[in-house]
């Protein structure tokens, strides 16, 4: 989970993962660089005393109720500008006590990421950042004993300016209201943005894989003549199939507060739907075989393990990368992926689809004997519509980077489950890649594509 900022990236001059001792240390003497919202400096660790745990929860549960934000520790300020890089110890010792702190005296628990930014030549000292994204399960309070008087049990801390001020009543009531609200809103969304694009595609008769994806926290796509015309050349000329290095999709347009393209216009090719707050949907038809009984009678249709897993992992980074960086949405998002023998399964289709259409072939969901042609059983059994959700993280998915895979690998897993695959087998949980598990069609192009992103 790597917190990701603008203006601080561009205050540090790179990504926070990515910065180095000398990066932090030519912040001394920047005005530009005091504390404000979304930044605070620690001289030294945060003290073991009750005191000290207070002041560690509220300051990571301050960010995490306002905008996020960055605690860099082993800098000294004056008036709220860095003064002086004093570095602090980086062991394990420190990380252990932090998290333990956290994790018991903030409820819920705010989510953070030490990053450690070690001094050359000074081995085990260094700055430690804690990077604390906007939670979309804020507020946070802090549960640490009060270490001066005070009436409440619960106390909700917030970012003001470069001060910590605490929440009233009201204000907490009315974020609470606004979390329960927001889950239940991005569920709603996520089922119309999937709904939208189905019904686009309706009269399609073949087997598909229908991605969805919504942000936890929205951005804005600003959509004009002269910004349409950029993405539309980017949709016009993406390399939506990992590793093929060709384009894709046909013809871009504007539809109802969104973006479309689509890779062809016939009643074939991907179909992508990219909604201005950084939601999105991509409809991928699955190239299917059928098997045959003795008598030569077609009793089923087929798709490949690899072919839904590739077009899955396909579909991720290009829904992931049109939330981030053209309706500039961070954080985390849901993502949904529906498999379908024919879109007249889809329940938002089912009442729509031409009644000729209402018997389509059972799917499975197997390998292929690529020597003989022969179908391997995978599957127990067939199954017409399934699904899967996740929570997945936008940089991480859009950046090509391990969390893509291991985003892949949970929502591949759960989506098999429906046809008796306890697991695909070819990515890890951890995000370790199979190449040699995947279809001739893409086996190659994939090992290509995790070469270049160092994913093998």
């Amino acid at each position: 989970m790597v917190m990701r900022s603008r203006r601080l990236e561009d205050l540090l001059g790179a990504r926070l993962d990515d910065l180095s001792y000398h990066d932090i240390e030519s912040l001394v003497g920047n005005p530009e660089a005091t504390e404000a919202e979304d930044l605070d400096y620690k001289r030294d660790h945060y003290e073991s005393s009750d005191k000290g745990k207070e002041e560690l929860a509220k300051d990571v549960a301050a960010l995490a109720n306002h905008r996020g934000g960055v605690l860099i520790l082993g800098m000294a300020e004056a008036k709220g500008v860095p003064s002086l890089a004093c570095g602090v110890d980086l062991d394990d010792h420190h990380l252990r006590r932090m998290r333990q702190v956290i994790a018991n005296n903030t409820a819920p628990p705010v989510p953070y990421e030490p990053m450690l930014v070690p001094k050359p030549n000074a081995a085990g000292t260094g700055f430690l950042l804690l990077a604390v994204p906007r939670s979309p399960q804020a507020p946070h309070a802090v549960t640490a004993a009060p270490t001066k008087a005070s009436r409440d049990v619960l106390r909700y801390p917030r970012r003001g300016g470069s001060q910590t001020e605490w929440l009233t009543e009201t204000v907490v009531a009315t974020a609470y209201r606004a979390r329960y609200t927001a889950a239940a809103a991005r569920d709603e969304r996520l089922a119309d943005v999937e709904s939208d694009v189905v019904m686009a595609v309706v009269e399609r008769t073949t087997p598909h894989l229908i991605v969805a994806l919504v942000p936890e926290i929205p951005g804005e796509m600003i959509v004009n003549a002269s910004t349409f015309e950029r993405y539309r050349v980017e949709l016009l000329g993406a390399d939506l199939y990992l590793g093929q290095g060709h384009r894709v999709f046909g013809y871009a347009t504007v539809g109802a507060r969104r973006l479309i393209a689509q890779e062809s216009r016939g009643d074939h090719g991907a179909r992508a739907e990219l909604h201005r707050d950084g939601s999105a949907a991509l409809d991928l038809p699955l190239y299917t075989y059928q098997s045959k009984t003795r008598s030569d009678e077609v009793d089923l249709q087929f798709v490949e393990l690899g072919e839904v897993v590739y077009k899955l992992l396909c579909a991720l980074p290009f829904l992931a990368g049109h939330a981030r960086d053209r309706a500039a949405a961070g954080g985390t998002a849901v993502v949904r992926a529906v498999l379908v023998n024919d879109i007249g399964s889809h329940p938002d289709a089912s009442m729509h689809t031409a009644a000729e259409y209402h018997d389509p072939l059972p799917m499975t969901v197997d390998r292929l004997h690529s020597g003989v042609g022969r179908r391997l059983e995978t599957s127990t059994q067939p199954c017409d519509y399934a699904y899967s959700e996740a929570t997945v993280l936008l940089d991480d998915v859009a950046d090509h980077d391990r969390g893509l895979l291991q985003a892949a690998a949970v929502l591949a897993d759960e989506l098999l489950h429906a046809y008796g695959i306890p697991e695909t087998g070819l990515i890890t949980a951890d995000g370790q890649l199979r190449t040699a598990g995947f279809t001739d069609h893409n086996r190659g192009a994939l090992a290509a594509w995790a070469r270049d992103h160092n994913l093998v």
